[in-house]
């Protein structure tokens, strides 16, 4: 049987920025982060839906586009029940995370709640390595998500006592 919470790092290392995703999977491993399922994705939409259907909890972390680019940023979005989806348009890939949302909204095939993490990025062009600015941002994003998951598991233990 799978954890209830699952964390996503979405994203491609080989474009620059756009790994910002997987380099918070990377981190959170190295960290022994505990309670949780951890996984990177290249943001298929199946593939996106089978790691969280049936959890109570799914993490998301993904490169975005900020409308006034500040490299680093971080967005959260909360997205409880049956979430809507994040703005249309604002993911790194041809295939945004909001389209991915609402099928699974669609197939009856949502987590319980969503926590959307979304780094604002520079440079998603071939190449390794995160710039600066976001390479930064994965220590914030990593303390982010290490309270929610602490937090969610501190919730489940409470409910099973």
């Amino acid at each position: 049987m799978n954890p209830p919470v699952v964390v996503i790092g979405i994203g491609n290392p080989y474009r620059r920025d756009d790994g910002v995703g997987p380099a918070v999977i990377q981190r959170l491993r190295g960290a022994g982060l505990t309670g949780a399922t951890l996984a990177e994705s290249d943001g298929d939409v199946g593939t996106l839906i089978t790691l969280w259907e049936r959890r109570r909890l799914a993490v998301v972390v993904d490169a975005v586009y900020g409308h006034h680019g500040r490299p680093g940023r971080v967005h959260r979005h909360v997205m409880a029940g049956r979430p809507g989806g994040p703005a249309r348009g604002t993911s790194s890939h041809t295939v945004d995370l909001g389209e991915a949302v609402a099928l699974a909204r669609e197939l009856g095939r949502l987590p319980g709640r969503m926590v959307v993490l979304g780094v604002e990025v520079a440079d998603v062009g071939y190449g390794l390595g995160l710039t600066p600015a976001v390479a930064t941002a994965v220590e914030r994003v990593v303390e982010q998500v290490v309270e929610t998951v602490a937090a969610e598991v501190r919730s489940i233990a409470g409910a099973g006592a």
